[in-house]
């Protein structure tokens, strides 16, 4: 791991995350806890068997991974996020955030798992209603988004009784959570939807701007 040597914050933390699939790896463990090797390889298209344990050894020696011989029927290595390696959750799904712009033309060749919706970091913008359940489907992928308590939870799977389904490519789903497609085009495009659309609205953006103008709002 070759360091930017740099007396910087910035610059120390990119000497232990900023190779290439590191932050990919912190993403699968995040979104899947506890992972054997197979598993992480599978939410890794393109990355090398080969690469992929060199990296893990760059993070284990970092104190950002750790791994552990688990107990029968498992019966296997499984490897999981230090306490330190948890303290990237917030920077990588705002990174995440950041990126979702960029994914609404995709490139056909992109690989998808319908698990990294998650990393959009939703918000509910009504916290006091009562709680919804949205079940977001591609294809034999779908993805559950629950609120609870004024913040938005994810899991992998089906929701047991959704209040809202949304169906369809993944392009249409992520341009309709985070504001840059209207529903109506979605669904001319093809998004499929089963429920009570009007709670979307939940989960979608604030205006452009607006956070920045309560940020800088001062009291009269």
């Amino acid at each position: 791991m070759r360091s930017y040597k740099q007396y910087c914050a910035i610059a120390k933390a990119l000497d232990v995350i900023g190779d290439r699939w590191n932050m990919l790896i912190v993403r699968e463990l995040l979104l899947q806890g506890a992972c054997r090797y197979t598993d992480l390889h599978d939410g890794l298209p393109g990355i090398a068997t080969n690469l992929l344990a060199e990296r893990l050894r760059d993070l284990e020696r970092e104190g950002i991974v750790t791994r552990e011989e688990a107990p029968p029927p498992i019966a296997t290595t499984l490897f999981r996020l230090t306490p330190r390696g948890q303290e990237l959750k917030t920077i990588l799904f705002e990174l995440g955030r950041w990126g979702a712009p960029l994914m609404t033309e995709p490139d056909e060749q992109d690989a998808y798992r319908g698990r990294w919706l998650a990393s959009l970091l939703l918000r509910d913008r009504t916290p006091d209603e009562p709680p919804v359940t949205i079940e977001f489907r591609t294809g034999e992928d779908a993805i559950t988004v629950e609120t609870r308590q004024g913040s938005v939870h994810t899991h992998p799977g089906a929701a047991e009784k959704p209040d809202l389904v949304l169906a369809g490519p993944p392009q249409l789903l992520v341009g309709v959570v985070t504001g840059q497609v209207r529903l109506a085009t979605a669904r001319a495009r093809g998004l499929r939807t089963r429920g009570n659309a009007k709670i979307l609205s939940r989960l979608l953006p604030e205006p452009a701007g607006a956070e920045a103008a309560a940020a800088g709002a001062t009291p009269g």
